[in-house]
C-alpha cells in the first residue's frame, strides 16, 4: 500500500528520496524502548504504546513556520525520529503503523470522526487515523495521537463498554453494531491560578465523546483530503492555534499560542497551571518543556476557534 522504507541509496535516486532507511531501533531510541529484541506481544505493545505519547509530541507547529505536514512516511520518520519533532494524528499514528508491522504485529489502519463538542456532533470527515492491532486473538485500538486530556497511554481492548482505567481517566468504546465510539469521564480540573479560573481552555464536562469509527480498513489514500483540509482551511482548528503537547508521568503540558499549562492528575482532581507565555520566552519553552528546536521561524497563533484541553 506505501512505501516504508527508502530505495537503497547506493543504486541512486532521481525521485530525491533520502540516503538513509528507515530503522527500528532508531525509533527505539527515540522513544527511550530498550528491548530491542522484544516479541510482538501485549506487554511491548502497551511499553511503545506509552513510551511514544511521553516522548513525542502532539503538535501543529509546522503550520505555523512556513512548511507543509505530509503523509509520506520517509519525511515523517525524518521529523519524528531524526529531528526530534511532534506531529499529529496523522504522522504519529501512521509513524505507529510503520513500528507494528518491522515488529510483526498484525494491524490495520482505520478512520475516525472527531466528536465535536461545541456542535454536538462527529465531523463529517475522516480526519483521526488511528491503529487497530491483533494480539493473542484479541484486538486493540492503538492511537499514540490525539493529545491532551483525552490521550490514552495504553491500547484500549475492542470490546464494548468495559470500562478501561488510566491516568488520563476512565475510557470505554461502546458499538451500535457497525460503528464503535470512544468515550472518557475524567475528573473535575482544579485552576491553581485565579486568573485562568474562566479560561476557555477549561473543560468542565467530565463524560464526553471523542470519536468515532468503524472497522474499514484504509490505506494513507483516504486521508489525504482531510489533509489538506486540516491544514489549509481557514476554520480549521489547527489553522486557527498552534498546538503542542506531550504528556509526562504526572499528567501533560501544552502549549497553545502563548498559553502554557501544566496538568498534575491527581485521585480525584487534575491540577491545571496556566500561565501566559512572553514571545522572548516561546523558543526555551519548546526546548526546555518539550525537547524540541525548530527549524523554521515560528508564529504562536491563538485565533478565536472552540478548544478545550
Amino acid at each position: 500500500v506505501m512505501a516504508l522504507v527508502p530505495c537503497n541509496p547506493e543504486l541512486g535516486d532521481p525521485q530525491g528520496k533520502p540516503s538513509w532507511v528507515m530503522d527500528l531501533k532508531e525509533y527505539f531510541n527515540r522513544i527511550g524502548f530498550t528491548g530491542q529484541n522484544a516479541k510482538a506481544d501485549l506487554e511491548s505493545l502497551f511499553t511503545i504504546h506509552r513510551l511514544h505519547v511521553m516522548s513525542i509530541a502532539f503538535e501543529n507547529l509546522s503550520l505555523h513556520s512556513g512548511e507543509k505536514t505530509s503523509m509520506d512516511l520517509n519525511i515523517i520518520y525524518d521529523k519524528i525520529v531524526k529531528k526530534g519533532r511532534g506531529g499529529w494524528c496523522l504522522e504519529n499514528n501512521l509513524l505507529f503503523s510503520w513500528v507494528l508491522k518491522e515488529m510483526g504485529y498484525k494491524s490495520t489502519i482505520l478512520s475516525s470522526k472527531v466528536f465535536n463538542s461545541q456542535e454536538q456532533a462527529f465531523l463529517p470527515k475522516d480526519t483521526h487515523l488511528i491503529n487497530l492491532v491483533e494480539v493473542d486473538d484479541k484486538q486493540y485500538i492503538a492511537d499514540v495521537s490525539f493529545g491532551e486530556s483525552c490521550q490514552i497511554w495504553y491500547p484500549l481492548e475492542l470490546i464494548s463498554d468495559k470500562e478501561q482505567p488510566q491516568p488520563p481517566g476512565v475510557f470505554r468504546l461502546l458499538s451500535n453494531g457497525e460503528t464503535w465510539t470512544l468515550q472518557k469521564t475524567g475528573r473535575k480540573q482544579h485552576v491553581l491560578n485565579e486568573g485562568f479560573a474562566n479560561c476557555s481552555f477549561i473543560d468542565k464536562q467530565l463524560t464526553k465523546q471523542i470519536y468515532c469509527f468503524t472497522m474499514t480498513p484504509r490505506t494513507t489514500e483516504h486521508f489525504l483530503e482531510a489533509e489538506e483540509h486540516l491544514q489549509t482551511s481557514p476554520d480549521s482548528l489547527f489553522v486557527l492555534k498552534s498546538i503542542c503537547s506531550m504528556h509526562m508521568p504526572t499528567g501533560f503540558k501544552v502549549l497553545v499560542g502563548w498559553t502554557y499549562t501544566e496538568v498534575t492528575f491527581e485521585k480525584d482532581s487534575d491540577l491545571v497551571d496556566i500561565r501566559n507565555v512572553p514571545d522572548c520566552e516561546i523558543e526555551s519553552v519548546l526546548r526546555e518543556k518539550f525537547n524540541m528546536q525548530l527549524e523554521n521561524k515560528f508564529t504562536p497563533k491563538n485565533n478565536k476557534g472552540h478548544y478545550v484541553f
